[in-house]
Parts: structure tokens; sequence; C-alpha cells
């Protein structure tokens, strides 16, 4: 049903009651029609046949530098470029790439990276110039504040990280050309990123490129002779190698986020987290979980491996994001396994390029929601972050109570098909209260948010009467979540001032069905 119209943008309701554009950068789109309520159609999509006549019979692909193989693959005006993040606020890969397409004097690309980083701000100056119309991606920082000032020309396009691949796959975003950051590879273009001195762990978030990309470019600082073993990108998906002095820094892969928290509110959030898990009977031996890298997750981590211990439980596998602290449990023989789509820090690379229980996973096997299945409903509890809930246990995690977007979705969207997702946050940060009536960005649909663990207390979803009971007696401090809304808003003195939004939508969060969740607006 269309609305109101801004400008040529139609708007139209859905199922989730948010008002959301029918065409984004020039494509069609297909609202949020509720868990479950969209089918896909068709086929797969497929990069061009190539034949080996075109490429070097000695299997050298090397070319002097990305200037070079960017004007080999054929790069024009318009072109969409894509690139991944597994060296986080450490790549240099993605700005080289851009900087260079620059030099060549191309115009209106899109970028396409799985996520960018406060260190990639420099891509602002290549926007204003005309080199990049807008950015499909997450975007962590400056480059979301940019986005929600309205100052892109294009609709930025969140999606999680199973959803990437969603899009990918089914054709709704054709990647001219992919350059990825290789820790190690071979001249033919088999690249590992468990190996080298940039060594950042899985490339599970560039693989999707290397298939269905027209062009594949792999960059390395650590080229070693043929072949490159292990590999994750395979050289025959690769056209061109790049070999430059440094692919960026890993030990930036680890953020401030990556640490244990030292507040005592969130330890205690990140204990009755821990004590819910096992006193509902979750943690039992042969389960599964899965925690984010933010410090209240980490908490519960170390302190669910202590519960661990003391019971005399072992987990079948343990899902990554790997932390020291999952690759701990691993070393103490508390998981048969870590299936590991993102390395967080260098314990997790470290542990993932010598222990074959470490096992590199891609978005295709654990969260793509167009394929036969995925991980992510094989997880018994995933304990996440959020920066807003609301009463109706829906849940934000891209922008903050003033619309500003700041984050990326990551994984966190595909989650949410465990057998209970909890969220762990504080009651207010910067005495703001993070439950609100209504989020002011919808990610996470209400359905499928089971718990809400404050300092303050936790709060069931009334939809999980089964929780609810498993709970009962357990001494821990249940309670309704408009009660701790309220007690929070006193604390406070009062609901959070509403955003002041503008009537233009700057950016769209994606389901993971690829059908559009919600807007964000540009903040005035």
């Amino acid at each position: 049903m269309t609305i109101t119209e801004t400008g040529k943008l139609e708007l139209a309701q859905n199922a989730a009651g948010r008002r959301v554009p029918t065409i984004v950068n020039g494509r069609a789109q297909t609202p949020y029609a509720g868990i479950g309520g969209h089918s896909p159609t068709g086929c797969k999509a497929a990069p061009p046949v190539r034949s080996s006549k075109d490429y070097p019979e000695n299997g050298d692909k090397r070319v002097p530098d990305l200037e070079t193989a960017l004007r080999q693959c054929g790069l024009r005006d318009g072109m969409v470029i894509s690139s991944h993040h597994h060296l986080r606020d450490g790549d240099k890969v993605a700005l080289l790439a851009l900087d260079a397409a620059a030099r060549i004097g191309v115009r209106d690309l899109m970028w396409f990276p799985s996520a960018s980083f406060p260190s990639q701000k420099s891509a602002i100056d290549l926007m204003d110039s005309g080199v990049v119309h807008h950015i499909e991606g997450s975007m962590n920082g400056p480059l979301g504040d940019y986005c929600t000032q309205g100052k892109m020309r294009g609709m930025g396009v969140l999606r999680s990280h199973g959803g990437r691949w969603q899009a990918i796959q089914d054709g709704e975003v054709h990647i001219d050309i992919a350059v990825i950051a290789a820790p190690t590879a071979d001249f033919f273009g088999n690249a590992d990123g468990s190996h080298g001195k940039s060594a950042c762990g899985s490339l599970g978030f560039a693989l999707a490129d290397s298939i269905y990309a027209d062009r594949v470019i792999v960059v390395t600082d650590n080229l070693v002779p043929f072949p490159c073993i292990p590999w994750q990108i395979q050289g025959n998906n690769v056209d061109y190698v790049v070999e430059v002095p440094s692919i960026g820094d890993p030990a930036k892969i680890v953020s401030g986020t990556t640490q244990i928290t030292r507040s005592p509110d969130r330890l205690l959030i990140a204990d009755y987290v821990a004590r819910f898990v096992r006193d509902t009977g979750i943690m039992r031996d042969g389960f599964s979980f899965q925690a984010g890298a933010g410090g209240i997750t980490l908490a519960f981590v170390d302190y669910l491996r202590r519960m661990m211990k003391d019971a005399g439980v072992k987990a079948r596998f343990v899902r990554g994001g790997s932390t020291k602290y999952l690759v701990e449990l691993l070393q103490e023989g508390l998981t048969d396994y870590i299936l590991d789509g993102q390395t967080f820090d260098l314990d997790g690379v470290k542990s993932i390029a010598s222990d074959p229980r470490h096992v590199a996973t891609s978005p295709f096997t654990s969260y793509n929601y167009h394929g036969k299945g995925n991980f992510a409903s094989l997880i018994d509890v995933v304990v996440l972050g959020a920066t807003e809930v609301d009463v109706n246990f829906n849940a934000n995690v891209v922008t903050h109570s003033d619309g500003r977007l700041l984050h990326g979705i990551g994984g966190w969207q595909n989650c949410l098909f465990a057998g209970c997702t909890i969220l762990a946050v504080p009651s207010f940060r910067d005495r703001i209260p993070v439950i609100v009536d209504e989020v002011t960005t919808l990610t996470g649909p209400g359905e499928l948010i089971d718990v809400i663990a404050t300092e303050r207390g936790i709060a069931i979803n009334p939809r999980r009467q089964d929780l609810m009971d498993a709970a009962r007696g357990s001494g821990l401090p249940i309670r309704p979540i408009q009660d701790i809304k309220a007690e929070v808003e006193k604390i406070c003195g009062g609901k959070p001032a509403r955003p002041k939004l503008g009537d233009r939508a700057v950016a769209v969060v994606k389901w993971v069905d690829g059908t559009l969740l919600d807007s964000v607006w540009q903040v005035d």
C-alpha cells in the first residue's frame, strides 16, 4: 500500500508497520512480509564462463599493481567493487583499490564491502569527489554518520552477513570486480587468511565475492610458491594477483569491544545470563552456543566456562566470531569444535591456523537464509547486544536513539533463529534508557528475541512460556519488561527524547530474506 511520497521516493508500509521505499538505488524492492513470509523464486546467479586459454599457461596471474589489475578487469563508470573486512579497522586494501580507481578516472562506483570501518573514513572524500556514488554494506562510525546526514548520493543498504551472501547469490547485487585482501596467496590466486604476517583468520566473507563476481583480484603481502596450502579462496576463481608491501595491520582486528567489561553493572548482567543458561537447562552435555564480541558477552563466556567445568558439561560446538575466550574452551576440552566465521583477536588467528578443531566457515554455511538450511537454527542459545530494545522485544543494532547510523548488522540478524536468543544490555547508557516504547530503527523483530537481560532484571518474552516455567524458582530477577523500563525512566529523568528525523530515507535495513525491514532517516 502506497502511503506517501517524498520527492520521487514512494514509500510503502510493511508487515512490521514500518515505512520503506519501493525502489532503492534504481531497483524495485519487496517489503518485509513477516518471519517466513517471503519465498524466493528462480535460480542462483552465476558469473560469466571463462576459458583457460585466456589465462597464463604457467599459472602466473601476477600484475604489477592494483591500477593495472583494475584496468585489465575493464573498470568503468558505475561498476560495483566489493571488498571484505576480516582485517577490520586494520584493512588497507579497500582504500588502495578505491584510490586506484580514482586515479584511473572512473566515477559513480558502488562500493560493496562486507563492512566498513572508521579507518576507511577517507572514502568520504571519494564520495564527495564523485568516484564513489554510494555504499551498500555496514557502515561503522564516520561513514554511517555521513550517510545519516544525507550526504551520500545513493541510499545505503544494510544487510546481515547472511543477507549479503543471499543478495549476491540471488542476483540482487551483481559484483563487477571483487578485491580480496589475502594474508597469504600464490601466483595462481589460491589464498588463505590464517597464515602470513597479516594473518586475520577466516576469509569466509570474501568467498561469495570470489565465486559470483565477474572479475576477482587477490591482493597479498605474502606470496608463497604454488600451491598455497591451505586455501580458502580458489585460484580458479581469480583473474589477477597483486603484491603490495602491506595489506593491513592485523593487530587492529582487535577492537575496543573485544575485551571483557570491567563495569560491575555489566559484569552482573553477564552473570545473570550465564546463570539463566545454566538454570533453565540450556547448558547440558552436547549443547551449543554463540556469543558476540562485546564486553558483556565475553564476560558471559568466561562465567559460563566456569559453570561448565563445575558441572562437567561439554559443548558439541561453539560458534564464532572467535576470541581467546572461545579458544580457551577448546583448549580446556569444554567444546569439540569452534565453527568460526570471523576471527576477533590474535589468539583466534593463531588457533584457526594450528588446530583442526577450529574450523573456518562462511556465511553460506552459517547464515544464508536462501539455502537448504543453515547453522543458525542449530544453536541452542545465542547472546548478543543491542543499541535499543522496546517493550515488544524488537531490537535495534544500527542506529542510536538520536537516529545516527553508527553500526552494522553483522551476523546479528541471522543469529536470532537460535533456540534461545538473549540480548544482554545495560538498562541505560549515558543516562539514556535503552528500553523504549518503540525502537528508532527495527533491525530484529521481537518474535525472535526471547530474553532481554539487564542489571535491573531479566525480561522473558511472553511468547516463551517454556522459558518462564524453566526459570521459575531459579532465584534470578525475572521481571516484566514494562517494570524494568519504568524503573529506569525514573532514574534517568524520563523517556529518551525522540530523535529529530527528516522525511528522507537515506538507508534501508534488509531482513535476512532480502525484503525491506525498515528505513534509516536523515537526521535533521
